[in-house]
Formats: structure tokens, sequence, C-alpha cells
């Protein structure tokens, strides 16, 4: 068996390592040109771009026909394949994977939809990775891939709606609002619409990021050994604060921290910094 999935999934190089995953790229463009995602640009030059210019980026999923031809070239050595798409509740990326796959019949093809994004869906896509390595079943993934859907969350805060206003993922009076009153949304994104949903807000990024901490405790109690991975937008510091707040909480099992995906961050800007995590005894199921 075979992986694709889209740069909507984030994955730190230490997780990468010994796993065969196949990455289609999202396409930015800014300042009149296009790039693709962690192809044509990485996530430290996209950031410094957004930092010098007051334009906005915009982004667009990939072709159908560049999708089918990687479908068509994997399926000449494996034809089974997984496709693991950003959520379809936030990218029309999981309906262009599905209309390349009629144009590759030769492929048999299982598709998720993760209803997530970033580092949430690059867990989901891990495990099957660690899975397939290990000789396990497809039935046996499908179940794999679920219990890590399910335990899986994030929380994302960031200094700005601006960037997710004008991307229309937030209303314009709830973007103004948050501006004047300067507060800082902490967002995540719900586990049955795949949608994003404000979860609290702060007025300061240091209690944004306490405020995160009462939200994992609120769910699994303090004291709890969780698996936790931070992606950013260019905030180093903001991912110390945020781990520290983690740390005095929890038994936490850290991933390595990298930054976040530049198509991704086209829609929440700089300084966004996004918490991932789980009870690590659903992820101790995984092979390592």
């Amino acid at each position: 068996m075979q992986i694709i999935t889209d740069r909507g999934a984030d994955l730190a190089p230490s997780q990468m390592q010994g796993l065969n995953i196949h990455f289609v790229p999202l396409l930015i463009t800014l300042q009149g040109k296009t790039y693709r995602s962690n192809v044509d640009i990485t996530s430290d030059e996209f950031y410094r771009m957004l930092g010098e210019t007051d334009q906005f980026p915009s982004t667009a999923q990939p072709s159908i026909g560049d999708i089918a031809e990687l479908m068509r070239t994997l399926a000449k050595d494996d034809p089974d394949i997984l496709v693991f798409s950003i959520s379809s509740g936030l990218s029309g990326t999981s309906n262009a994977f599905r209309l390349a796959a009629d144009q590759v019949p030769e492929a048999n093809i299982t598709f998720f939809d993760t209803l997530c994004l970033s580092g949430e869906q690059g867990w989901q896509v891990e495990a099957a990775a660690r899975a397939i390595n290990a000789g396990w079943t497809l039935d046996q993934i499908k179940t794999l891939v679920e219990k890590v859907r399910v335990a899986s969350d994030a929380h994302f805060t960031l200094g700005s709606l601006r960037y997710l206003v004008h991307g229309g993922r937030v209303s314009h009076m709830k973007g103004m609002l948050a501006s004047i009153l300067n507060i800082r949304p902490i967002i995540g994104v719900n586990k049955e619409t795949g949608k994003y949903e404000q979860l609290a807000q702060a007025r300061t990024a240091k209690a944004s990021y306490a405020k995160m901490a009462d939200l994992v405790a609120d769910q699994h109690g303090t004291g709890t050994k969780l698996r936790t991975q931070i992606f950013h937008a260019a905030n180093p510091e903001g991912v110390e604060q945020l781990k520290a707040a983690m740390n005095a909480r929890f038994d936490c099992n850290w991933g390595e921290t990298a930054p976040v995906a530049p198509v991704l961050g086209a829609h929440t800007g700089p300084s966004m910094v996004a918490l991932f995590y789980g009870p690590q005894a659903v992820y101790d199921e995984i092979p390592k």
C-alpha cells in the first residue's frame, strides 16, 4: 500500500524518517506569483515575504490532472493507495482527489477525509504509514486511523483574525470586534463538520496559552500523559510559552516542533501557534 496526502498535513522531519509518503502540493499566490507550498517556497521564505507586504495571499487546491498523474504513476508499482485529505469542511481538495481517482481505474484507492489539518492530519498519515511498514491489513489500518482521529485534538491561537476574515473562514464582524478589543481567539476544528470553531478567547498571548492548557485539562485532567506537538508560523517565543503552560499541567511527550506549512499560514498569518494533543495510550498502539 502507498499513501498520498496534501500539503495541508504537517509532519516534522523526524516523523518522516523511514516512511513512504507522497505529497500533493497546494498552491499559494502572493504578490502576483504562484508557488507550490513546501516545494517552490519554504515556510521561512513565505513568512518573511508575508511580513514584508500588505497584500493577502490566496490559496488553491492542486489540479485534478496532476493528482491523477501521481496516482497513475504510483499504481504501476502498487495499485493499493490510501489518500488522506485536508478537511472537506475547509477545502475542496478532498473532492479533487476523488475526481482524479475517477481517471485512474487501475488503482484501488481508499479515501480518508481527515476532518482536520496540519499536525492533526499529519498524525493520521503517520499512523497509517507506520502500520503499512509493519505489514498491517487495510482493515487494521482503518481502525487505527479512526482511533487516532477520535483521540487527537488541536487548538490554534493567533494575533489577528484579518487573514481568516480575508479568506472567508470567519465573519468580518467577528474579526473587526476582535481587532478593536485586542482579543486573541483560540480556534479548533469541529470533529463532525471539519470546520473552524472558536473555543475561547484571551486578552494577551500569554493568557491565550494558559487558556489552551485549561481547555486540555477540561478534556483530560491535570497530570494526564499526553502526546503533544506544536507547529507555528514564525513564532518561536510563543512556542516556548505554550510548552511551559502545558508542562506545568501535564506529562507531555513532545514531538518535534516545526513550522506550519505555508499554505496553512496563508490563512492565519504570522504569529499563529498550534497545539496538537491526545492521550498517549492511544498512540502507543501505533507501530514504531
